[in-house]
């Protein structure tokens, strides 16, 4: 599908390329593969690209950039045919502790939602979420596809300290903290998981358009997991999915 973009200047060399205002898996698709389509056809004056839920931003270095000609150029190539873009995506099983030590919120949660925290867990860990992009904290994935009954209005005092790993939803969406940072999401398990190491080759494990699916383990199996990841030898499970 050919979506009507628009083409902004975003600042003195580079263009903000906007799809349809929406959250919308087919138009994540659409991003991420115009984003390949301009990585594999190597534009000389293009130093990075960046995108979010229905944007894509193309930084330049070039001191010669022209707004216009290099928009033309970007709408050319969104609209020509060419070699098919295979995305390799992979859907990961990330172990979550749901446990009160780790579930702050996770009470409150409940006697606002009028549900048990069972019911919380399941619905939370029973979904297949869409990774939309990565970014706000290194490593923090912004997370699609949260179940209704789970939305829930950030908090209007934001903590000044959260624990890295804390899993959290905040209003529509969930996601892991991957460092200890401030936020005001509501805290509902932790994840013993690396989800952003500078030292490793990919610090993220994840790209946008994986697919996340959170495991309830026991606060055993979460020091168990820990031990291992400590000890480097931990391999997080997960599947090649067709892109």
């Amino acid at each position: 599908m050919i979506y009507k973009l628009t083409y902004k200047l975003f600042s003195e060399r580079s263009v903000l390329i906007e799809w349809p205002a929406i959250i919308d898996e087919n138009i994540l698709n659409d991003v991420i593969l115009f984003k390949e389509k301009i990585r594999n056809n190597k534009i000389k004056e293009i130093v990075e690209l960046k995108h979010a839920y229905n944007s894509l931003l193309v930084i330049c270095g070039d001191d010669c950039f022209v707004f216009g000609t290099f928009k033309k150029k970007l709408q050319k190539l969104y609209t020509q045919k060419g070699p098919h873009v295979e995305l390799r995506l992979k859907k990961w099983e990330i172990p979550v502790c749901y446990d009160d030590v780790f579930g702050i919120d996770l009470g409150e949660m409940a006697l606002e939602k009028n549900m048990s925290k069972k019911s919380i867990i399941e619905l939370h860990s029973k979904t297949v979420y869409t990774v939309y992009f990565i970014g706000f904290l290194p490593g923090f994935m912004y997370l699609g596809g949260l179940n209704r009954k789970l939305h829930t209005p950030r908090k209007s005092t934001p903590r000044s300290r959260i624990v890295k790993g804390a899993v959290a939803i905040g209003g529509k969406q969930t996601g892991v903290y991957p460092n200890e940072s401030p936020g005001g999401w509501n805290i509902i398990g932790n994840s013993p998981i690396e989800f952003f190491n500078p030292k490793n080759a990919i610090p993220c494990f994840a790209n946008a358009g994986d697919k996340i699916i959170f495991k309830s383990v026991s606060i055993k199996e979460y020091k168990d997991i820990k031990m291992l990841i400590d000890a480097g030898v931990y391999q997080l499970e997960s599947e090649v999915i067709d892109g």
